[in-house]
C-alpha cells in the first residue's frame, strides 16, 4: 500500500493504526477465562454477562492502545524505517498519522480503558484497580523498554495469558483454580508464538536497531524450535482437563496443534523475508482456533 493513498489522520489511517486483526489475540485469553468461569459457575457466584462483556471490551481497548504505543515509540526510536521494514507498514512511519495526533489518541484511549475497567471493581473488588494500573504501565513498558532487552515474550505470557485468563475467571467466581492457572499459561504460550514469528522475520533489522529480542539473543534456529515447542507445550498443558473429565476441552485443540505444526514447517521453509508475513497471519489464525477449540470443548463437557 502506497503512502499517498492514505489521507493523513483520516478514519482509514486510524483503522490501520489500530490493527483490528490483532484483536483476536486479545479476545482469546478472555474467551478461555470466560468459558472456564461459565462452566464452573455456582449458585453462590452465578455467571454475570455484563462483567464478561466489560472484560472483553477492556482487553480490546488495551490491545488497540498497545498497538498505538508500539507504533509511536518504535517510530520515535527509528525502529520502523520504511526502507528496511519487512512487516506491515506502520502509521507514524508512513505519515498516515501525525505524532501529535498519535500522542493525543494514546492519552484518550488510556483514559477510555480506565473508564471501561473501573466498573469491574463492582464484580472483582477494588483490587481490580491495581490490576488495571499494572496493565496500563506495562502496556507502555513493553515497547519502550522490555521488548528491547528480550523480555517481551515474558510479558506476553503474563498479559495475554496469566492475567486476562485468571482475572476474568476471578471476577466471575472470586477464586482461581489450578486448572485455570495452568490454562492461563497455555494461553500465553500460544499467543507468544505470534511474537516469535514477528521477531523472527525482523531479526536482522531489530539487531541493527539495538532491539535485542529473544530471537536476536538465541538465534534463528533456536527460535524455530521455540516456536514449535511452545505450541506443543500449550497443547499438552490441556491434559489438566482430563482430571475433571473434560475430555473434549483436551481433545479439540488437537486441531490447533496440527495447524501450528503446518505453520512451523512453512516458517522453516521460508526462513526469512517478507514472505514470513504469511506465517504471521497463519499464527494469528491458529491462536483463534486454539481459543475457540478450548472454549467449545469446555461447553461440551
Amino acid at each position: 500500500m502506497k503512502q499517498n493513498t492514505i489521507r493523513t489522520n483520516s478514519m482509514k489511517a486510524w483503522l490501520l493504526a489500530a490493527r483490528p486483526k490483532t484483536l483476536t489475540g486479545a479476545a482469546v485469553p478472555v474467551m478461555i477465562g470466560t468459558a472456564l468461569a461459565y462452566t464452573d459457575s455456582t449458585e453462590i457466584y452465578s455467571f454475570n454477562h455484563v462483567a464478561a462483556i466489560l472484560c472483553f471490551l477492556f482487553a480490546f481497548v488495551m490491545q488497540i492502545n498497545a498497538n498505538l504505543i508500539n507504533d509511536f515509540f518504535d517510530y520515535m526510536k527509528g525502529t520502523d524505517k520504511n526502507e528496511e521494514r519487512l512487516g506491515p507498514r506502520r502509521a507514524c512511519a508512513q505519515g498516515w498519522i501525525t505524532t501529535d495526533a498519535m500522542k493525543k489518541a494514546i492519552i484518550t484511549i488510556t483514559v477510555a480503558a480506565c473508564i471501561i475497567g473501573l466498573p469491574l471493581t463492582l464484580f472483582g473488588g477494588y483490587e481490580m484497580i491495581l490490576i488495571g494500573i499494572i496493565c496500563i504501565v506495562f502496556c507502555f513498558l513493553y515497547t519502550t523498554h522490555m521488548s528491547y532487552i528480550g523480555l517481551g515474550d515474558i510479558l506476553v505470557v503474563v498479559f495475554f495469558g496469566i492475567i486476562p485468563v485468571c482475572i476474568t475467571y476471578y471476577i466471575q467466581t472470586r477464586t482461581c483454580t489450578l486448572e485455570t492457572f495452568i490454562m492461563s499459561i497455555a494461553s500465553g504460550l500460544v499467543t507468544d508464538a505470534l511474537l516469535i514469528v514477528n521477531n523472527f522475520r525482523d531479526r536482522d533489522t531489530d539487531r541493527n536497531a539495538g532491539k535485542n529480542t529473544l530471537v536476536v539473543r538465541i538465534g534463528p534456529e533456536n527460535s524455530l524450535k521455540a516456536y514449535l515447542y511452545i505450541g506443543l507445550t500449550a497443547f499438552f498443558m490441556g491434559s489438566v482437563f482430563l482430571i475433571n473429565g473434560r475430555y473434549a476441552a483436551f481433545a479439540m485443540p488437537a486441531i490447533y496443534l496440527v495447524m501450528h505444526i503446518i505453520t512451523y514447517r512453512k516458517m522453516k521453509r521460508i526462513y526469512k523475508g517478507k514472505a514470513l508475513n504469511m506465517c504471521l497471519a497463519d499464527t494469528a489464525r491458529n491462536i483463534f482456533i486454539y481459543g475457540l477449540c478450548v472454549s467449545v470443548g469446555l461447553m461440551l463437557q
